[in-house]
């Protein structure tokens, strides 16, 4: 068990590594003058060409079962969704920066929770205080995500990172982006992200891999290989709408073609798999506890690999979204404790109570 949990929190942490490398990357390649919307469309075939044959071989004894329209339905939808969160984070780390796309994808869980509550999904009871954690966090969140987009604050002195890697004169460099633009395109994207998590039907927190749509079609490799295929063909059509350059379809530095090979290998294909055996051996909530690492990784990849600057008001905003994260994810933990108690003190009763049965029949003959 130890063993176990051990290789759980080092893939954990990994996936935190990938997904910030990824983010790193795709801000390196944008000052080349990489197009997002086509690095969505070519990451996402890219990546299918590592599911599909996955999936053939994974099925090569057993055909899988065939699929409803309802649950085809589903899928267009959740491609729908994932195809707009791409577009949006990957335009907001554009104009910002990965460190800020790690701060307010924490806001995913907070968003969640309201969307949850308006749908009905979620019963609001403040007697109860995990409900009140919740509410709590989740305005928390937001707060700090206000403070990380609208107030920037000093520039913190970290001269010297720079020097260590780029000698003084560092190659990517940021130029002053639209922080606000950046950050409201990444806040939109949490946004999405949250409809994507209850169109899925999320039971236990917002980053658990037991879906509806896995429920009742139990072929993860089908389901993901299916709407990548969809995301593919969606990216595609707002591409050609977004892009009137034929130019932007031809990588011209090899940073780009670094993203686009990282991103299908590692990010669309491994991580969708890591997090699932995470969420089976550990569960969900300990997996989203991971979230926040991610802002401290960003944050010392965006210094020290791309010359970033650190300000006050990311270090105090990304701060506060981790707290309201935690907040939100400890009343999760929570209601999951006391399910499991319910569950328990259900099956000990109905055990007491048949006890008498067994042991008071009358064995004489």
């Amino acid at each position: 068990m130890v063993g176990v949990g051990l290789g759980v929190t080092a893939a954990m942490v990994s996936v935190q590594f990938l997904e910030v490398g990824l983010n790193t990357l795709i801000k390196a390649a944008n000052t080349k003058g990489m197009s997002n919307f086509v690095f969505i469309v070519y990451s996402n075939t890219l990546a299918l060409f590592f599911l599909v044959p996955s999936t053939f071989f994974y099925h090569r004894e057993r055909a899988p079962p065939p699929i409803s329209c309802s649950i085809l339905c589903r899928m267009f939808l959740i491609s729908c969704l994932s195809t707009a969160v791409q577009t949006l984070m990957y335009s907001g780390i554009e104009y910002s920066s990965p460190t800020l796309c790690s701060a307010m994808i924490d806001l995913a869980p907070a968003f969640t929770f309201i969307f949850a509550i308006i749908s009905r999904m979620e019963n609001l009871n403040l007697k109860q205080h995990s409900c009140q954690a919740k509410i709590i966090g989740t305005v928390i969140s937001i707060a700090g995500a206000l403070i990380v987009t609208l107030y920037k604050g000093t520039t913190l002195n970290i001269r010297f990172l720079r020097n260590v890697v780029f000698g003084g004169n560092g190659t990517y460099l940021s130029v002053q982006s639209d922080w606000i633009i950046g950050g409201s395109l990444l806040a939109t994207a949490s946004l999405c992200l949250s409809l994507l998590y209850i169109v899925q039907s999320f039971k236990c927190s917002s980053n658990t891999m037991q879906t509806s749509v896995i429920k009742e079609y139990p072929e993860e490799l089908v389901v993901t290989s299916i709407c990548c295929s969809m995301v593919v063909i969606l990216s595609a059509i707002v591409a050609l709408l977004a892009e009137g350059n034929t130019k932007a379809w031809i990588f011209t530095s090899r940073d780009e073609l670094i993203a686009v090979c990282y991103s299908a290998i590692f990010v669309v294909s491994m991580r969708s798999v890591v997090c699932a055996w995470g969420c089976l051996k550990k569960g969900a909530v300990y997996v989203a506890m991971f979230n926040p690492l991610g802002m401290v990784i960003a944050l010392g990849m965006g210094v020290v690999f791309l010359g970033d600057s650190l300000y006050v008001g990311s270090m105090i905003g990304a701060a506060t979204i981790g707290v309201g994260f935690y907040s939100v994810m400890w009343a999760l933990s929570q209601e999951n404790k006391n399910m499991a108690n319910e569950n328990n003190e259900n099956s000990d009763s109905l055990t007491s109570s048949s006890t008498p049965l067994l042991f008071t029949q009358n064995l004489d003959v």
